[in-house]
């Protein structure tokens, strides 16, 4: 059903279609410039003006010129198959020939056309084929042909300034993100390696392996076919579940295991506070136990002693994560085993500093969380609002309705 005052019409209605091209790689007098070509590893964000390819002044009156303005969207590669990525340029730029460039005609908002395209990317990706190519491929002709509704230009260009708005907090917010997890980054490699030591502590740290810093336990898979085992209630954790987290705890796992699973197989339950190290495939990624939990064989947990802070060794981990990595061995996967995992030796100082040395970095890492989530709700609520704005369901006031043009 076409909202009242809108028109159903077409993607070619609205925009002029460019295709891309590639200076010859063979002239280095073309590459290297200033001048950004965009090709498809460049469209990750709504607003392009840079590329990691660059042009010369040269290079860049030899390629395919997409004009300030114009909605660039991709139409060949395997990002096809999972995405429909769109970008308008932000500046005159240059384009490869896996994308085409839209150019919107009069009475067609330019920044509308983004985000309606992007509301509709379910829709095109129906379109994507991958006969006798392999590769992800948008038919120009069927883009063309994709049946949309607008609105008049001036509720077009008030719809794309609301949702704007929650790009440039999305954007905004993306780059606190980044500053933070660098300056975490930089936080980890002073205070965990000495450089930086808390004020008031002065004592040497010691060199300690993982064995010595309490219990090492390996893990273990009930038998998948036995039903008795499974959908219980005690947590059973597998390494998807730790690369799943945001956070450096886990208190919840995908799958379950029953007391039966615990008792006649070789898991082993965990008390709070332990710390689960993947040693096989996804090496060093890790998470402290929030509850009691178990875990497959592709862990080595260490319930540390007293003189040890589970916070502190959890950062130690993922700082020389590339430790674990460089010992892990295997043909079909890597893997670490339990005697080389505890063999691992760091500096650490004394419990105290431990606790205030993980105290600074779970401040730091609190920050993130937070960053993340307002970051999960601003897309959130832009999702929800394109899904209303964009079909009509909810509209916009217009200051001046009579002064509309005429949709193309």
């Amino acid at each position: 059903m076409v909202p009242e005052g809108w028109k159903a019409t077409e993607i070619d209605s609205l925009a002029i279609l460019k295709s891309g091209g590639t200076p010859s790689k063979r002239n280095s007098a073309y590459w290297g410039g200033s001048h950004p070509w965009v090709s498809a590893k460049d469209l990750k964000t709504h607003f392009i003006s840079n590329s990691i390819d660059t042009l010369t002044d040269a290079g860049f009156l030899a390629a395919k010129i997409a004009p300030q303005g114009a909605v660039l969207v991709l139409v060949r590669g395997m990002t096809l198959l999972k995405d429909f990525p769109v970008g308008i340029a932000t500046r005159d730029i240059a384009f490869n020939q896996d994308i085409k460039a839209l150019i919107a005609k009069p009475g067609v908002d330019s920044l509308f056309l983004l985000y309606l395209l992007a509301s509709n990317k379910n829709g095109i990706r129906q379109l994507v084929n991958t006969a006798g190519h392999g590769t992800g491929r948008l038919d120009t002709e069927q883009l063309k042909a994709y049946p949309v509704n607008i609105p008049a230009v001036n509720e077009q260009t008030k719809i794309a300034q609301i949702l704007s708005i929650w790009d440039k907090a999305i954007e905004t917010t993306e780059k606190l993100i980044e500053n933070s997890k660098a300056q975490k980054k930089a936080l980890m490699q002073k205070l965990l390696t000495g450089k930086r030591r808390i004020p008031g502590f002065r004592k040497k740290w010691r060199e300690v392996s993982i064995k010595d810093m309490g219990k090492v336990v390996s893990g273990g898979t009930p038998d998948t076919s036995n039903p008795d085992y499974w959908d219980g209630e005690i947590l059973w954790t597998t390494p998807t579940d730790i690369t799943a987290l945001k956070t450096n705890y886990i208190s919840d796992t995908k799958r379950k295991i029953t007391q039966k699973g615990l008792k006649e197989s070789s898991a082993i339950l965990l008390p709070v506070g332990a710390l689960l190290v993947c040693t096989r495939a996804t090496i060093g990624y890790s998470a402290i136990a929030q509850k009691r939990i178990t875990t497959n064989q592709g862990f080595k947990s260490l319930i540390p002693d007293q003189e040890f802070d589970s916070d502190f060794i959890y950062y130690l981990t993922q700082h020389f994560k590339h430790e674990f990595v460089r010992y892990a061995c295997g043909s079909t996967f890597l893997e670490l085993s339990k005697k080389d995992f505890e063999k691992r030796t760091f500096f650490v100082p004394e419990k105290q500093e431990q606790l205030r040395i993980s105290g600074v970095l779970n401040c730091a890492a609190n920050e993130i969380y937070k960053l993340s989530a307002s970051l999960d709700l601003l897309r959130t609520q832009k999702k929800a609002l394109m899904q209303q704005l964009l079909t009509g369901k909810r509209r916009v006031k217009i200051k001046n309705p009579k002064a509309a043009k005429s949709v193309a």
